[in-house]
């Protein structure tokens, strides 16, 4: 069934995609905020460890209060199915104040624990497209960005002997190639907005 069917379709116009729909704007803001991280990252490669571990917190703060929201605030629809945007959002902000809390941690530490963050993020985006493909044809992007940050976890595990510039570099492109996949999903989310 094509995703405009299936907004047209009375079970699912007040549904899960249709409050997506009407808070595309916050996944905007999870792109936008992911972006300005990597940018951040490329803009000072020299970042000490103190610096990145806060900017990272920051962001994983950030990209969590915001998919929270999107998980709580959209009305209508069963909630149940938007379970994956909560649990990621609370993932988030459980990372962002440990960096924030634990901000003497060494490299690898910081390293493993950004792993972590990715790899269970990853699982829990791939795990919403999953649960999205039925009534959204864009469901791809999701499992896309959830496909990149669990390889982005996985790489991160499998060298973490990497030159500290060498890793702010791939944080960094990510960062940015996470964000523009939420940009381009949130845009996509748009189209199905109801007029008020």
């Amino acid at each position: 069934m094509s995703a405009q069917t299936g907004l047209n379709s009375p079970i699912l116009r007040g549904g899960l995609l249709s409050a997506l729909a009407d808070y595309w704007w916050l996944l905007l803001l999870r792109g936008l905020a992911a972006i300005a991280f990597g940018v951040l990252a490329f803009i000072w490669p020299g970042l000490t460890l103190v610096t990145l571990t806060l900017v990272w917190g920051a962001y994983a703060l950030a990209d969590g209060i915001l998919a929270l929201w999107a998980a709580l605030a959209a009305t209508g629809g069963d909630a149940g199915r938007r379970w994956w945007l909560a649990l990621g959002g609370v993932v988030s902000i459980l990372a962002g104040l440990v960096a924030f809390f634990y901000t003497g941690m060494t490299a690898l530490v910081l390293l493993m624990f950004i792993a972590a963050w990715a790899i269970i993020i990853g699982v829990v985006l791939i795990w919403g497209a999953i649960e999205l493909r039925k009534i959204l044809d864009d469901a791809w992007l999701i499992g896309l960005n959830g496909a990149l940050a669990v390889a982005f976890g996985v790489l991160l595990f499998a060298r973490p002997g990497t030159g500290a510039l060498a890793v702010v570099w791939m944080i960094g492109w990510f960062a940015v190639v996470f964000g523009i996949l939420h940009i381009a999903l949130a845009f996509r989310l748009r189209r199905f907005k109801q007029p008020a």
